[in-house]
């Protein structure tokens, strides 16, 4: 690994570079600075000391390390009353609750849902083609996931309002930059209800059981006992997030750089058999989720740096996607490519359990969508922002010839 520093008063701030106004409108100019200039890099951003990691093979290295970079619920507070599991436990209780979650999840299952993905997703794409125009963010990438996510639970989709509030109070709270006291309430108030509305969901399934995820759940075993209370909480409410979120915000960033590069979006329209490489690499270089958190749990130098049990660090996913050092000309979108080792979904044991889902959701959005409004560019005048952390744009206004 490289020598270097940690940031000095003549680098820049990480916590600006990724965080500061608008910067996840174009995250790549300041993945670059980090990299090059402190890829490992402190910043006391607001009085939140973190650390930031961004070069592929050193955010490589801790994914794959979890009793030195910890995920556990040190690491990131979200207003949880209990562990995310299995994000916020790591090995070897971490392993275990894998064993019994990943039959749930595994390509062949998850292959079973296709058929009713692609009747959803042009369900979804039947209420706007015939306008001409859409908010893609409001219309199609937030009820796609969203609707999954309560079929596959069997809970109502008049409850779907409510879960996409509890979402954005805890990604992202109302309230002004910087003000993480507040954020911590809301997260904190959000984090009770969640747990009030699953508890009683739970209740139900025991008494009433049905074919969703929930009743499943219930009757899961951890080395020949039941799971306990919070162990249920812990994955609903995870559950919930990943389900109701990511997904959404993978879309927003294909599609926003799709209908921006019409070379690209009219050579997948009609190679159809490229999306499952150019969803691998949108994946890579649109990184909906710019930084992971983790707590270091062992003494370990990285790059040079030295970092004691206690500090919190930030792995920057989106730059380590974007170093040249992994991939070559790393800096072009290369739709057709072919070895993509990207670190979008994470890495290691913590290796994102939904991710085969979420991989059909977004194949078969990109092929259904494009097969039927192959041409579509930005509304004139649109102004488009995405969030921090993970980058959901705030509206997608798309107009396109009208179709059937």
């Amino acid at each position: 690994m490289a020598t270097t520093e940690a940031r000095s008063s003549s680098h820049p701030d990480p916590s600006e570079l990724l965080f500061g106004h608008f910067a996840a409108d174009s995250p790549q100019p300041g993945y670059k600075t980090l990299r090059d200039k402190c890829p490992v890099a402190r910043s006391d951003f607001a009085g939140w000391p973190s650390t930031y990691i961004s070069r592929y093979e050193d955010v490589l290295w801790a994914l794959r390390h979890p009793e030195v970079f910890s995920s556990d619920a040190e690491a990131l507070s979200i207003g949880q009353e209990q562990p995310l599991i299995p994000l916020q436990v790591d090995p070897p209780l971490h392993t275990l609750y894998r064993r019994i979650l990943n039959p749930e999840f595994i390509p062949k299952k998850m292959a079973e849902l296709h058929d009713d993905v692609v009747v959803l997703v042009n369900g979804i794409i039947d209420k706007f083609a015939g306008r001409g125009a859409c908010d893609f963010h409001e219309e199609f990438a937030t009820p796609l996931p969203s609707t999954i996510f309560l079929r596959l639970m069997a809970m109502p989709q008049s409850d779907l309002p409510q879960f996409l509030q509890w979402r954005d109070n805890i990604i992202r709270p109302d309230v002004e930059p910087g003000d993480f006291e507040g954020a911590a309430r809301i997260r904190a108030q959000t984090g009770h209800e969640i747990t009030e509305y699953f508890a009683a969901a739970l209740a139900r399934r025991r008494d009433q059981p049905d074919e969703g995820f929930l009743s499943q759940l219930v009757r899961l075993e951890l080395e020949g006992r039941l799971l306990s209370q919070e162990e249920l909480l812990g994955i609903c409410q995870l559950m919930l997030l990943g389900g109701l979120d990511t997904v959404t915000a993978t879309l927003d960033c294909m599609v926003t750089y799709l209908a921006t590069h019409e070379d690209e979006r009219r050579r997948l329209g009609g190679h159809p058999d490229l999306i499952p490489s150019a969803v691998e690499e949108l994946l890579r270089t649109e990184s909906p989720v710019m930084v992971v958190p983790r707590v270091v749990h062992q003494p370990v130098t990285i790059a040079g740096v030295e970092l004691s049990p206690g500090e919190h660090v930030n792995l920057v996913l989106g730059a380590a996607n974007s170093d040249e050092a992994e991939f070559a000309d790393a800096d072009a979108v290369d739709l057709g490519r072919d070895s993509n080792r990207h670190l979008a979904f994470g890495g290691g044991h913590h290796l994102c359990l939904g991710q085969h889902l979420a991989r059909l959701e977004l194949r078969v959005a990109l092929e259904e969508f494009h097969r039927r409004i192959p041409d579509y560019e930005i509304a004139d005048g649109a102004e488009i922002h995405f969030s921090p952390g993970i980058r959901q744009a705030d509206n997608l206004p798309l107009v396109f010839p009208p179709t059937a």
